[in-house]
């Protein structure tokens, strides 16, 4: 299993393809705030270890293995999002909130975090009893 920092660079490699159809060193280290040196080891490493294939000055594509890893982690990341929303937290403290835990939950956490968004979006009016004593409670 990759480690939460070799997640965050899945991911963003992921999404990147996703987006831009190419994920180059540049581009992910602007996404993840980080010197295009990390990128490059990190990079060196996630080929070593099977989630992409590299070539230096050439790019990258992930295999699929990363891309599956690649698309869970975006679902979980999205997922959180959806969670936080879903029970009232604040939406600027969101994304900060997601990249603070989603490395820190099991995946059947996540799975059963995705049946309450499931159910919650199903049954609008439990979502909203939630929110009302969230507000009770609060004042």
């Amino acid at each position: 299993m990759p480690t939460p920092s070799m997640e965050d660079y899945i991911e963003q490699i992921y999404l990147l393809i996703d987006t831009k159809g190419y994920a180059r060193v540049s581009d992910i280290a602007e996404g993840l705030d980080v010197h295009p040196s990390s990128v490059t080891k990190m990079v060196q490493k996630l080929d070593k270890d099977g989630y992409l294939n590299y070539e230096k000055y050439r790019g990258l594509i992930l295999t699929k293995r990363g891309e599956k890893i690649g698309e869970r982690l975006v679902y979980r990341h999205d997922l959180l999002e959806q969670f936080l929303e879903i029970i009232g937290v604040d939406h600027d403290k969101i994304y900060e909130d997601v990249e603070g835990i989603e490395h820190h939950l099991s995946w059947n956490a996540i799975d059963r975090i995705g049946n309450l968004v499931q159910y919650l979006k199903m049954n609008p009016e439990r979502q909203k009893e939630l929110i009302e004593m969230s507000e009770q409670i609060d004042e």
